[in-house]
Formats: C-alpha cells, sequence, structure tokens
C-alpha cells in the first residue's frame, strides 16, 4: 500500500558502500532513526521528517536518503505497473517536473529490467497525465524527481529519492580534482568511523592524494555539516515543508561556528606536490581555516611522525609513481611496501595505523600483523580495512 505523504513516520532507505553498513546504523541512530534491517550496501530505518532532512544534511557515508513510498507483491511487469500506478505522485510532484526511473533487482523472475523500467516509468506518466492533462519529461542526466524501484522474487519496492545528487558530492572538489581515482567522500568517512576516529583524536594521513579523508575529519572536527553548502531534491517535492527544513540548516550553521573543544592536530602529506596544492584547494572550498589540517610534501618510505603524543593513521595507498610502486607484478613494489612498513616501526611506535588496500597480502608485505580487518568496496573492488598497532623497538624487545 502506497504510505501517505503526509505520515508523521517514514521508512527510508540509505544504500553505502558495501562492508559500511554497520557504521551507517550507527550514524543513522546517532541522529534518531529506529534501524529496521541492514541488508548488504544500505540500511533500512524509520523516523520523521525532521529526521529524513537530518540524515540528507548531517549523514557522512550514506549515498543517498530513499523514502518508500509503495510495496507490494508483483508477478509480471503488468502487476508491477499496477502498483506503480496507484502509487500518489502528484503528493509529491506534478508533470512540469523531469523524470527519472532507475530499477534494481535481486532474484527477480523478470526478463529484462529495461522494460521493468519503462514499464514503471508509464505508471508514473499515465497517472499523472490523468490527473492534470500533462505528462512530465524524462531526463536521465539532471532529473528534478528520481523514483528508485528495488525488486526481490516477489516483492517490488517504490522509493522517492530526497538527495538529488548523490551524498558523497559535498560541493567542494572542484573541476581540477581529476585525481587517480580519488576515494569518494562518503567511504573516506566510513574509513575513519571504523578506524575508531573522533574529533579530538590526532590524525594522520600519509597518502592524502586530493585530501578527502583529512577534510571529511576536519569538517567533524569543526562541525560542518557534510550538506551544508549543497540543495536537495527534497527542496523541490510539493510536500516539502521549507520551515523546518530552513531551522535545521540553521541549527547546523550555527554548529558550524562552534569549534571543537577538544581540537586536535589533523595533518596530511604526500609525495607529489601538486597533489598537495590540490588538496590545500579542496580543504578551502570545504569552508575550513587554513590551521585546520597541516599539508606537507613527504616521502613516507623515511618521513617521521608529523607530531607526538601518537595518534591514528589513516590512508588509503596509492599505486603508481607517487610512492614508487609499479604495477607490473616485479618485486620493486614489495621492496618499497616493506620500506613503509621499516618507517612505520621506526618513528610510529604507538600509532594505530589503518590502511585501505586490495591487497589481501599488504599486511605480509608491510611486514605487520593486522589487528582487525574489515571488508569493504570501493566502488566494484573488494578491499580491506587492514588496523595495526604498531609497538616501537623498545616495547618490542
Amino acid at each position: 500500500m502506497p504510505v501517505p505523504s503526509d505520515a508523521t513516520r517514514l521508512k527510508l532507505f540509505s544504500p553505502c558502500p558495501r562492508g559500511t553498513e554497520a557504521a551507517l546504523s550507527e550514524e543513522l541512530r546517532q541522529l534518531g532513526a529506529d534501524i529496521l534491517e541492514t541488508p548488504p550496501g544500505g540500511v533500512r530505518y524509520a523516523g520523521d521528517r525532521a529526521l529524513a532532512y537530518r540524515a540528507n544534511l548531517h549523514a557522512r557515508i550514506p549515498s543517498r536518503v530513499l523514502m518508500q513510498v509503495a510495496e507490494g507483491d508483483y508477478r509480471n511487469e503488468k502487476t508491477l505497473y499496477a502498483l506503480a500506478l496507484d502509487t500518489p505522485w502528484e503528493s509529491w510532484f506534478d508533470a512540469t517536473s523531469s523524470l527519472r526511473v532507475d530499477v534494481s533487482a535481486i532474484r527477480s523472475p523478470l526478463r529484462s529490467l529495461n522494460f521493468a523500467t519503462l514499464k514503471v516509468k508509464d505508471a508514473i506518466v499515465d497517472r499523472l497525465r490523468e490527473r492534470t492533462g500533462q505528462r512530465p519529461s524524462i531526463d536521465t542526466r539532471a532529473p528534478d524527481v528520481r523514483v528508485f524501484a528495488f525488486l526481490t522474487e516477489r516483492r517490488a519496492t517504490l522509493y522517492l529519492d530526497l538527495s538529488g545528487e548523490p551524498l558523497f558530492k559535498r560541493g567542494w572538489r572542484g573541476r581540477d580534482d581529476k585525481g587517480e581515482a580519488p576515494l569518494k567522500e562518503n567511504l573516506a568517512a566510513a574509513l575513519l568511523a571504523l578506524a575508531g576516529w573522533s574529533p579530538g583524536q590526532a590524525l594522520y594521513d600519509p597518502f592524502c592524494g586530493s585530501g578527502t579523508i583529512l577534510i571529511e575529519a576536519a569538517q567533524m572536527q569543526a562541525g560542518i555539516a557534510p550538506g551544508l553548502s549543497r540543495s536537495f531534491a527534497l527542496q523541490r517535492l510539493r510536500d516539502h515543508d521549507s520551515g523546518l527544513f530552513d531551522r535545521l540548516r540553521a541549527d547546523a550553521m550555527r554548529a558550524a561556528r562552534m569549534p571543537h573543544p577538544d581540537a586536535a592536530p589533523i595533518a596530511g602529506s604526500d609525495i607529489d606536490p601538486r597533489m598537495i596544492e590540490l588538496a590545500r584547494r579542496n580543504a578551502e572550498r570545504a569552508g575550513l581555516a587554513r590551521h585546520a589540517i597541516t599539508f606537507e610534501v613527504r616521502d613516507f618510505r623515511s618521513a617521521p611522525a608529523p607530531f607526538t603524543p601518537p595518534g591514528k593513521v589513516v590512508t588509503n595507498p596509492p599505486y603508481g609513481e607517487r610512492i614508487g610502486l609499479r604495477h607490473d607484478g616485479s618485486s620493486a613494489d614489495e621492496a618499497v611496501i616493506g620500506m613503509i612498513g621499516a618507517n612505520l616501526k621506526r618513528h610510529f611506535g604507538g600509532w594505530q595505523v589503518w590502511m585501505l588496500s586490495n591487497d589481501r597480502q599488504w599486511p605480509r608485505q608491510l611486514g605487520l600483523r593486522e589487528k582487525r580487518k574489515y571488508p569493504l568496496y570501493n566502488g566494484a573492488i573488494e578491499c580491506r580495512l587492514f588496523g595495526f598497532e604498531v609497538f616501537d623497538a623498545g616495547a618490542r624487545a
């Protein structure tokens, strides 16, 4: 049955990078969500309209916030069409809004998801045309409204996207940031959460690239909500409560003017001066003061710790010329990784070190034994977040 638009309790779903579901659940719980389920790749939860708005403004790990608008059994394209036709789309948008429909499925009996997408789109268009005499236009690139359908073997769930642009697009990454497959902001936030970092703890990223991990951390420490400088699809919906949203955004703006009482040093380095300059520009666009992050050009094969006492290293080490690694499988790769491990043992005694890698042999090549590891996906790439406790030579003796 369709969920009425004025319901005080909304059913919501947020997709997230695979492996980060527990971290996202905790983040949403802190915002006041009632967690219902954590299937692979997302979290189902419930709350009021204010929660949906807060999740868009404040949550760092989800890709989107989707509001469930209908759910029911289906057998074929005809019954899927009927479910979509019975949903009161006119409660949320009219024919002047451009539309995009996406369908995903697990074990669906339908032979073509493209045809299923067409049937959901047709149902929405037909309903609006019957009630308004007009039909919405389709825009697959920058639509006003996105509808998502998720199909299992027997059940279909329809969602209205409240976010618009994916939430990892915080609005600070410039056109000049075309790095080597830069880490997405929501995965960077998840790495910090899984590593147990929180504002008030010292942090260092020795392979900072364009600064994503550090900017996420520095914004958290400065109280800057990730969605503070962007707009959302929810603002274009007919049932949008602009007064409530404006109050929540104003609260977020006030929080950003109150520095963390226990601010700790945050630092980053990279062997490439161009990446350091890019990271500085990104940090400035993210609304951070120049002193919020210390950036330096350093070769981590020999660089000492940037400050004392020890803190956490959270990093996504790259391959390629930036740290001297080669892709041809030669022993030079392991030699350089071994130098990094030796430097950690020499200069980072007492530190907790967290490294994301798609190489399961990474701990062996570093010469360190992981204390924890989390399976994660960086896009389609299966990775591990390895956690190490580094002891100095005296402690090991």
